[in-house]
């Protein structure tokens, strides 16, 4: 009787931490598409790109995990709902862990919020939520990595007491003018090198056109030049490829068609020949275009040309043409990246332990977040590691 006694007053306090909030996890991805699809197309609504339905549900029917999804929605004490989250729940150590849904295909995996001030909930409300929807669910620990501290000008809830990731994000915002944003983003300096560049590749390559896919069999070409040209590239470097898996490939050529895909592919190619010279490829909302992956033709005679820098231009011009206020290409330091973004994007790896095995998991799980940061923050500590990797991939 006791027990029961303490276990009602936990439940008591637990509800009052809440703040009325109450979580459902449901364990069927269709059953949620109403629902999301139109939280998603909310003026009000705040949420990246890799949380449209879209985007997730080519991933994860693509990599097998449809039965695994589950898909968090936090309502308020009148049933509307405030944030929803798509997760996985696999097994890791005998635990049952709730992860975010793209690995590192996705650069963030913050919820979708119905609107700001649902953003502005206080994160132990919707931690409590979590961990009474987590018990109820046989969850011992939910895994958020790449969480945005700031969104759009708003702050994550869920980032409030993330351990920083190994690296961050960059990013910038559009303007309403496609000229003028290209001449902030890129100084005069850079833009009358590559006015160069483009004029000398015309004149030794021929006629170039910048291409945007736009049907299926487009997007598979332009992906299949990506695909070569990344492997060329990966191989130089000694690295496995991820895009070798025929999983992934599925993956993006689904995410890549449709009436409103969830990705786009651009491309710079040369006209008379379709030569792709370099592909850009990111998931894509009303709002917002987020860098996904990039690669560039390494042929001495191509590359010399930049058509990588040349193709990020146009992109840029093109993104703010369209109406689309932010633009980032994603996590991880690059020298393209410093060259033209005014925003570091701050990212958190948050652990929400719901059971004791899930306290101990995320002691753990923390621990090895700090020290790849520290690895990953030090010049030297790095180049060691790069070095036993490579001592690793020698036959």
């Amino acid at each position: 009787m006791a027990t029961g006694v303490q276990m009602a007053g936990t439940d008591m306090v637990e509800s009052r931490l809440a703040h009325g909030l109450i979580a459902e996890i449901i364990p069927d991805l269709n059953a949620a598409e109403a629902l999301w699809r139109r939280l998603e197309t909310e003026p009000a609504a705040l949420g990246t790109p890799y949380q449209r339905f879209d985007w997730v549900s080519a991933y994860l029917h693509a990599t097998g995990q449809v039965e695994h999804a589950r898909i968090v929605i936090v309502r308020n004490a009148d049933g509307r709902p405030r944030l929803l989250m798509p997760l996985t729940l696999q097994r890791e150590h005998g635990l049952r862990i709730a992860r975010t849904v793209g690995d590192t295909h996705a650069n963030y995996h913050m919820p979708l919020f119905a609107t700001r001030d649902a953003a502005a909930l206080p994160s132990s409300s919707i931690v409590t939520a979590l961990i009474q929807a987590g018990r109820a669910n046989g969850i011992d620990a939910y895994t958020l990595k790449h969480q945005p501290r700031m969104w759009d000008g708003a702050a994550n809830p869920l980032a409030a007491t993330g351990e920083p990731e190994a690296s961050d994000a960059y990013g910038l915002m559009l303007g309403p003018d496609p000229e003028a944003t290209v001449r902030r983003v890129f100084s005069a300096d850079a833009r009358k090198k590559l006015r160069s560049k483009e004029k000398r590749l015309i004149e030794a390559h021929g006629a170039i056109a910048y291409r945007r896919a736009g049907t299926p069999e487009e997007a598979q070409r332009l992906l299949a030049a990506f695909y070569a040209q990344k492997s060329a590239r990966f191989a130089v470097m000694g690295i496995s490829d991820p895009y070798a898996d025929p999983a992934i490939r599925a993956f993006l050529a689904a995410a890549s068609t449709g009436a409103e895909p969830a990705m786009e592919v651009h491309a710079l190619c040369l006209v008379e020949s379709g030569r792709v010279l370099a592909t850009f490829g990111g998931a894509v909302s009303d709002r917002r275009f987020s860098g996904m992956m990039t690669a560039f033709d390494a042929d001495p005679e191509i590359a010399r040309y930049s058509p990588g820098d040349l193709l990020l231009q146009h992109l840029v011009r093109d993104q703010t043409d369209r109406g689309r206020q932010g633009f980032d290409l994603g996590v991880g330091e690059a020298r393209y990246k410093a060259s033209i973004c005014d925003e570091t994007i701050n990212l958190v790896e948050t652990v929400i332990p719901v059971t004791l095995r899930g306290r101990t998991y995320g002691a753990v799980r923390g621990s090895l977040t700090r020290t790849k940061r520290r690895i990953k923050r030090d010049p030297r500590l790095y180049a060691v590691l790069k070095r036993l990797r490579a001592l690793r991939r020698r036959p």
